[in-house]
């Protein structure tokens, strides 16, 4: 129970501060854009994605995080398009040519559809870039044992966290915003 709960702090922790990084350079408007088909999304593909992040951690911990951001994204961007067509594709089809290796590229100019060479690509993997290295830094600064369990877990909830981002920057771009709605009363 003890742990659960810390998760569940470091989620919320890192979330929030990867919320005002996002604010402070113009990427989110202070609020993560979310939906329930995107949300659960991401619980049928994480073990895959999972599988494959973990493989990559030691020498390119970066790329491990980031890369989650970019799914977010695409499976945001598939949601805004043709939800009924894409909500059960299989996690490969977001490989780009060399596999999870260039995901990012694909999802960026493939799926999203901006050149690689565009403005917003390069703001893009900034933003994406800034944010891994964020996460990264909370973990270091947690004092988790390498390669234990609780590792494992944080990780888990780091790159839950990132997709989350993502998915809010792609909505964000595509113009979806919360509005209050006053409800006339009865």
């Amino acid at each position: 129970m003890e742990q659960t709960e810390y998760l569940r702090d470091y989620e919320k922790r890192l979330q929030n501060e990867l919320l005002k990084l996002c604010t402070n350079y113009k990427m989110l408007d202070g609020v993560l854009l979310s939906s329930e088909d995107v949300e659960g999304r991401w619980e049928a593909i994480a073990l895959d994605y999972m599988a494959d992040a973990v493989t990559q951690i030691n020498q390119y911990p970066t790329v491990a995080v980031a890369w989650a951001g970019y799914l977010g994204m695409a499976v945001a961007n598939f949601w805004d398009k043709d939800w009924e067509q894409h909500c059960g594709d299989e996690y490969k089809s977001f490989y780009g040519a060399d596999g999870f290796d260039d995901m990012d590229e694909h999802i960026i100019r493939d799926i999203i559809g901006f050149p690689l060479e565009s403005s917003y690509a390069k703001e893009i993997e900034e933003m994406m870039r800034r944010c891994a290295y964020s996460a990264l830094t909370l973990i270091r600064h947690e004092n988790i044992e390498p390669q234990s369990p609780m590792a494992y877990y944080t990780f888990a909830r780091t790159v839950k966290v990132m997709y989350r981002i993502g998915a809010a920057i792609e909505l964000k771009r595509l113009g979806y915003k919360f509005e209050k709605i006053d409800l006339p009363s009865c």
